[in-house]
């Protein structure tokens, strides 16, 4: 199973108002481990980056005038994903929103909501009440995000592989998927010692039984109709 964990960067909430993407970064998984391929593409907007916007992405209107619009880049996007691929986003509903606005501009099909798993809603259901956020979850799984000055599309993708990975249960998650396809000698072989509990070998014991103890059990017996006890 292919899937593409992927985030945006906008210079803001609404590309019904003229809000663009700026940038893109995606990251690829089969059966649930990164294969090491990733996409980031930069894209100019066609419009000032507000400054509130630069705060949090730390990406100037200098750096991306001479980067490519959409309309020059979003092939490599469309191939990277694929015809299959699984979208796995964190809060899916504002990335879709600005995805698909902007294949419509292009006149590309947009991707349907079942090639989309959003990790927001798997994390509200999984921890209700508890802050659901990148940042948080990062720090419910122990997950390394020191490096997240900036909200950065590649980056955050790289940290939503991980945090998607905890919420399926950890790293073993992938063994049992593995496991259960039949192909996977290793990973069933892993999984059998992971149900295995080795326990050392102690010899038997005897113990001896005090007289008076054996005298109560004998009287004990006495008051019982057929005991099963003394019998050969």
């Amino acid at each position: 199973m292919r899937e593409i964990v992927l985030d945006t960067e906008t210079t803001g909430m609404d590309p019904d108002t003229g809000d663009r993407i700026i940038e893109i970064g995606c990251v690829e998984l089969i059966n649930h481990v990164p294969t090491g391929k990733h996409l980031q593409l930069y894209i100019q907007p066609e419009r000032e980056v507000p400054s509130d916007a630069i705060a949090v992405h730390g990406i100037t209107n200098e750096f991306l005038k001479d980067k490519p619009i959409f309309l020059e880049c979003y092939t490599e996007f469309t191939d990277f994903i694929g015809d299959d691929g699984i979208m796995v986003i964190h809060n899916a509903e504002f990335d879709m929103k600005f995805i698909n606005h902007h294949l419509k501009e292009v006149g590309y099909p947009t991707y349907s909501w079942k090639r989309v798993v959003d990790t927001l809603g798997i994390a509200r259901k999984k921890f209700p009440g508890s802050p659901a956020n990148l940042d948080a979850l990062c720090r419910r799984f122990g997950i390394d995000n020191t490096e997240r000055t900036y909200h950065g599309a590649l980056l955050d993708s790289e940290l939503l592989a991980e945090v998607y990975l905890e919420l399926l249960g950890g790293r073993q998650h992938g063994f049992s998927l593995l496991s259960s396809g039949g192909g996977n000698a290793q990973s069933d072989i892993l999984s059998e010692q992971s149900r295995t509990v080795q326990r050392p070998y102690r010899e038997p014991r005897s113990f001896a039984v005090a007289e008076g103890e054996q005298q109560a059990h004998a009287q004990m017996l006495q008051k019982i109709k057929d005991p099963l006890w003394g019998k050969a």
